[in-house]
């Protein structure tokens, strides 16, 4: 009969099998017995090597997912066809050995990089990396900026907000309308404050202004139970102008 932790009263348990390290195994236990421990225990017991049970395996030491990388340009001594199409900075094309090619670059202080690495032969263009580098970074930075996901970003006030505090949420509620989100702002009334809704209108109506340059409104200011909201959105014709 297997062992059972108190620890696995109220955790979540595993069934581990021999062989065990030094005294790791309860006392308890026959030696090939298997033994009830919790699952931090098990993992503990096998982080630095592999368990086999036959032909499975009964623990892994656990390794983080690598992310996917796409292809890499290859510049220089990478480029590893023999014979490439060059293209300089000129316009001007033609083939040559890749030694040949690099001699060609390194006259002109530049890099020779693998632009066509499936055609036949492969192009190269003689060229700045680094420059070429940061446009390609900034082209990706624009497309990610194109595909951005809205979301809505809720600020809170209260009828006697003060003016440093208003200055400090408008601040923020700037920065997402400028990231391309949505701004919910709010202004919340408890107990005796609800007989104040003309402060949260004015209190409302000041953001709305102060935001006018760069926003437009979504929602009116209104009541939603005990709060008084209004939505504005990016206004995407201000930026242009």
């Amino acid at each position: 009969m297997s062992h059972q932790s108190k620890d696995c009263e109220n955790s979540k348990c595993a069934y581990l099998y021999p062989p065990f390290t030094r005294g790791d195994r309860p006392k308890e236990t026959s030696p090939s017995a298997p033994a009830l421990l919790t699952v931090r225990r098990a993992i503990t017991l096998c982080s630095d090597f592999d368990y086999q049970h036959g032909d499975n395996t009964i623990a892994r030491r656990y390794s983080r997912p690598q992310p996917k990388r796409g292809p890499q340009t290859r510049i220089n001594d990478q480029i590893r066809s023999d014979r490439v199409r060059v293209v300089d900075p000129e316009g001007e094309h033609g083939i040559y050995d890749t030694s040949a090619a690099l001699e060609l670059a390194q006259r002109r202080g530049l890099d020779l990089v693998e632009v066509a690495p499936d055609a036949d032969p492969p192009v190269a263009k003689i060229m700045d990396y680094g420059k070429y580098r940061y446009e390609q970074q900034k082209k990706e930075k624009e497309q990610r900026k194109k595909a951005h996901k809205v979301e809505l970003k809720e600020i809170r006030f209260r009828p006697n907000t003060d003016d440093h505090d208003f200055n400090f949420k408008t601040k923020h509620a700037r920065e997402f309308l400028e990231e391309g989100n949505q701004v919910k702002a709010w202004v919340q009334f408890r107990g005796r404050d609800i007989i104040y809704k003309e402060r949260g209108a004015d209190l409302l109506a000041r953001f709305i202004e102060t935001l006018s340059d760069i926003s437009r409104v979504e929602q009116l200011p209104k009541m939603e139970g005990r709060r008084m909201t209004v939505m504005l959105t990016p206004d995407k014709s201000a930026k242009k102008n």
